[in-house]
């Protein structure tokens, strides 16, 4: 036997029914007690009652987040599955009896309850006693969702109390507004502008997608969606997709959010101005096409801008689509780049090189041509010499044989002309072209019925330079030239050179020559290309 100073250690089962009575065991499930939150989990919350075993509260019963060393006051429940207290946070509102409810009713205040069936017209709560939710305002859309509730535990209000008859009508639906409504609050005050939250896809549309935040949405613009140009927001999200997204613009007043979600990747730009350089050569890919360039994709999220201007040394494009299309490969050459901006400016025309960098050795002034009219205008012609090469052929000089009011009585679009160069002005890329410099003219025509050795005659325009200018007939020049300063004439040198081989004296010079004086002269040479006659001088025969 044992002594009873020293009584025998307790068996198993009694020690644990001695636990089970302890402060923890003799709660009265559904009393209230008060807690402090000692561990969160994505699943469950473990709240320290004061007992010898935490309790737990699984998340999805909870309204709102909480975290460790937040008190809340909650009631048993019972015990999962791994032993632990089950706690509710619902049922701590549970009225206790009437003089509780009739308060509740008179302060509004919440209260919780538990569901415990489907009855005609809504449902029938435990509240401490028997009461009755109209469906109407249960919160629930679909008599399914009524069902669903069976069991559970509520949050609702008294919206009609009769002591005598014990008869309590319930309203959830407004006590779910008012929660959300707070949700949404808490929600918005914590959202400011940089900020990144996760959300749910709502809805997608042509333009971009609404993100529920829980309770408030946001918009997700197209734009914002990636670095590179968005076409279909559907192919970059979907309804019921959840993503993090960053606050970008937040209307308080107007609960109107502005999100991102290329703000939580690299910026390709960021080192755009690091990896292009004026003057680089580049590639890339024809993403659009606009009335006034191209857009060109140099890497995913940075584009340029070919400009209309920019695309043909011709002198026009009609329209950009006439050179490039989407989905064209291209080379080009980065003409200008502004990161602030994000632009880059390209041009297609200098990758393939400056045609008008040799145009002094391809088209010397005073080469004939042929070239093609590409376009007429009523001061003139534009008239391609080649790829690139354009020059304006005046309404001037179209033909010495009339006036012409407008260049298309004489020219059409595509028509093979030749022209003679009359002027190159390669840093303003001007080149100027004649017709009518091409045409017979007096001189022409006497060059025809001449040649070296004839003997002809003309009256002296003027002296001057050493030599004299001698008008043989109308527009035609010749030139003779002079010896000394006096501006007698000389003997030619082929005359000397005879007289010499032939030992006899050399002819004798003849009289000065003086302007007005019709002489007689002998042609030495013609120069076709220069269009220039050179004459020797005989007797002056007299005064004009």
């Amino acid at each position: 036997m044992s002594s009873p100073s020293n009584p025998p250690e307790p068996s198993f089962a009694e020690a644990l029914q001695a636990f089970e009575s302890g402060p923890t065991g003799a709660v009265e499930p559904g009393a209230p007690r008060r807690g402090v939150v000692a561990a969160v989990t994505a699943e469950r919350v473990f709240v320290d009652i004061g007992g010898k075993s935490e309790g737990v509260i699984p998340v999805a019963e909870l309204r709102q987040p909480l975290q460790r060393g937040d008190e809340i006051t909650v009631s048993i429940a019972g015990r999962d599955a791994d032993g632990y207290l089950l706690l509710s946070p619902m049922m701590a509102g549970r009225p206790r009896d009437w003089t509780a409810l009739q308060q509740a009713f008179d302060t509004k205040q919440t209260i919780a309850g538990r569901v415990t069936g489907v009855v005609k017209g809504g449902l029938s709560v435990d509240v401490g006693v028997r009461a009755f939710l109209p469906a109407s305002r249960s919160g629930c859309r679909e008599t399914a969702d009524l069902e669903k509730l069976v069991e559970q535990e509520i949050r609702c209000r008294i919206i009609q109390l009769d002591v005598d008859d014990e008869n309590v009508i319930l309203d959830r639906r407004a006590v779910l507004e008012e929660e959300a409504l707070a949700a949404l609050n808490e929600r918005l005050t914590r959202l400011e502008a940089g900020a990144v939250v996760r959300g749910t896809v709502r809805r997608v549309t042509e333009f971009g997608a609404f993100v529920d935040l829980g309770g408030v949405e946001g918009l997700l613009h197209a734009s914002e969606m990636a670095w590179t140009r968005v076409e279909d927001p559907k192919s970059i999200v979907s309804v019921g997709e959840e993503l993090d997204v960053q606050v970008l613009q937040f209307d308080r007043e107007k609960r109107r959010i502005s999100l991102g979600r290329k703000q939580l990747t690299p910026d390709p730009w960021a080192a755009a101005a690091e990896r292009w350089r004026p003057g680089d050569r580049v590639r890339g890919t024809v993403t659009r096409v606009t009335d006034f360039g191209a857009f060109v994709e140099l890497e995913p999220g940075v584009e340029g801008l070919v400009h209309v201007s920019e695309m043909s040394w011709a002198r026009r494009v009609r329209h950009p689509r006439d050179v490039v299309k989407p989905g064209d490969a291209v080379d080009a050459v980065v003409l200008g780049i502004t990161t602030a901006e994000r632009r880059i400016s390209l041009g297609l025309k200098q990758a393939l090189g400056d045609p008008w960098a040799d145009l002094e050795e391809r088209f010397p002034v005073g080469k004939a041509v042929d070239g093609t009219v590409r376009n007429i205008e009523k001061f003139g012609a534009f008239v391609e010499l080649a790829d690139g090469i354009e020059g304006l052929l005046h309404v001037s000089d179209l033909t010495g044989e009339r006036r012409v009011n407008h260049p298309n009585e004489l020219l059409k679009a595509d028509q093979r002309v030749r022209v003679v160069v009359l002027e190159i002005d390669r840093a303003k890329k001007r080149l100027k072209l004649g017709m009518k410099q091409l045409e017979p003219d007096a001189l022409d025509e006497y060059l025809g019925e001449h040649k070296p050795g004839d003997l002809v005659t003309g009256r002296v325009r003027s002296v001057g330079g050493g030599e004299a200018r001698v008008e043989l007939g109308d527009g035609v020049i010749g030139f003779c030239a002079l010896e000394g300063a006096a501006g007698g004439p000389t003997t030619s040198f082929g005359a000397q050179l005879a007289a010499v081989l032939k030992r006899e004296p050399a002819a004798a010079a003849v009289e000065p020559i003086q302007v007005g004086q019709i002489c007689s002269f002998v042609i030495e040479a013609i120069d076709a290309a220069s269009r220039r006659i050179e004459l020797t001088a005989k007797t002056p025969r007299r005064q004009g």
